[in-house]
């Protein structure tokens, strides 16, 4: 499959997910990337149209190591931890085009260990 192929498909099942979704202030959307080594995620508030706080395994402020699973159970924490902060307690999940499997489940399942309700 060629690449433009492979876009226009991914587009349109982020956008089949995302039509279902939308963040609010008391329950903000999470939005995952998945590159083919690094994972982010951001919490958005989409009335506003704000990213409220967000986090990566890439960059300076990033020291994390390990696997890609790994990883994303990382990045799953320090996300929790800013919430926690910011007193966010639930939020909405948006996969994206990515499927519920591998990183984005273990970042996924690794938010709801540190008690955040989606």
């Amino acid at each position: 499959m060629n690449q433009v192929k492979h876009r226009k498909k991914s587009v349109r099942r982020a956008m089949s997910v995302r039509k279902n979704l939308f963040g609010t202030t008391e329950r903000p959307r999470l939005s995952v990337y998945r590159s083919n080594e690094h994972i982010s995620a951001q919490l958005i508030n989409d009335e506003t149209g704000k990213v409220l706080l967000g986090f990566s395994d890439m960059g300076k402020e990033s020291s994390i190591k390990g696997t890609k699973i790994e990883r994303a159970k990382q990045v799953a924490q320090e996300i929790a931890k800013k919430m926690k902060k910011e007193k966010i307690a639930k939020l909405v999940f948006d996969r994206g085009s990515y499927r519920y499997h591998g990183r984005v489940k273990a970042l996924a399942e690794a938010l709801r260990s540190e008690g955040i309700d989606f």
